[in-house]
């Protein structure tokens, strides 16, 4: 398909079909940085809930930057990957004490920031500032796939990013990655096959039920109700084994998002 088909094709599906989400209709920066982190490997619907609540708890940089990280997980909870509400307060206290509370119109100092690799900067840099940086992520790649490669399999990333760069529109970025995503959150409705499987960096998530992933919100959840446990503690209420409350435990403190003081863990207050 050459490029003015493509883009006329999805221009149109966006003309009629456009989701219309309360991150797309405001420029406020950070208001476009928090539905950015949030979305990351979350669906939408789940974010359209916990999006107004978090907005209200902490409606600025500077309110997130000096909020207990408590605080944080426990308006955070039901997100999951509770690393990136640590990485967005962290993030949160750089932009105010650094950058004067304005989000850097620099790639490559927002890949430096914690959460955000390559494909949320150019997200931040188009969404943000209507920039028309070139960057992937999950919609965007099953387009570029869908339309380009159709033949193929183990396509490598800088194939289509190469794709993208050729095809972005350069007058409105920001517009044209909105109707990118949304042709290719429908293009999985149309009940076909997951084309991103065509993708050399695909992986097939695990289910979260009895993952690391649930023990680990678990664990969080816990120390937010009851303020601090031991893992024998948190072991009787979950019923895990004890080998896996202590790795869980012991990854949780390395990252930075619970504490250990004796043999009693906590969420750090700062």
């Amino acid at each position: 398909m050459n490029t003015k088909k493509f883009k006329k094709e999805i221009w149109e599906y966006y003309e009629s079909h456009g989701r219309k989400l309360p991150w797309r209709s405001i420029y406020d920066p950070y208001k476009i940085f928090v539905s950015e982190i949030m979305l990351q490997q979350t669906q939408v619907a789940r974010v359209l809930k916990k999006y107004p609540e978090f907005i209200k708890k902490f409606p600025s940089f500077q309110s997130l930057a000096s909020a207990k990280l408590s605080d944080v997980f426990l308006v955070w909870q039901g997100m999951g990957y509770n690393r990136r509400a640590k990485f967005m307060k962290h993030t949160a206290e750089i932009i105010v004490k650094d950058f004067g509370g304005i989000v850097p119109r620099d790639q490559r100092i927002l890949k430096t920031l914690p959460g955000i690799g390559a494909g949320t900067a150019g997200s931040l840099l188009a969404f943000i500032y209507n920039e028309p940086v070139c960057f992937v992520e999950t919609n965007i790649r099953r387009v570029m796939i869908h339309f380009f490669f159709k033949e193929e399999a183990d396509i490598e990333e800088k194939d289509i990013l190469k794709k993208v760069q050729e095809t972005i529109d350069t007058s409105n970025p920001r517009e044209w990655y909105y109707a990118l995503m949304d042709y290719g959150s429908m293009l999985p409705k149309q009940g076909k096959i997951n084309v991103n499987k065509k993708s050399k960096i695909y992986k097939k998530q695990t289910p979260f039920v009895g993952s690391r992933r649930q023990l680990r919100g678990r664990v969080i959840k816990f120390l937010l109700d009851k303020k601090s446990g031991s893992s024998s503690e948190i072991m009787r209420v979950y019923g895990a084994q004890k080998n896996e409350i202590d790795e869980v435990l012991v990854s949780l403190a390395k990252e930075g998002i619970i504490k250990k003081k004796g043999r009693f863990y906590s969420i750090p207050e700062e």
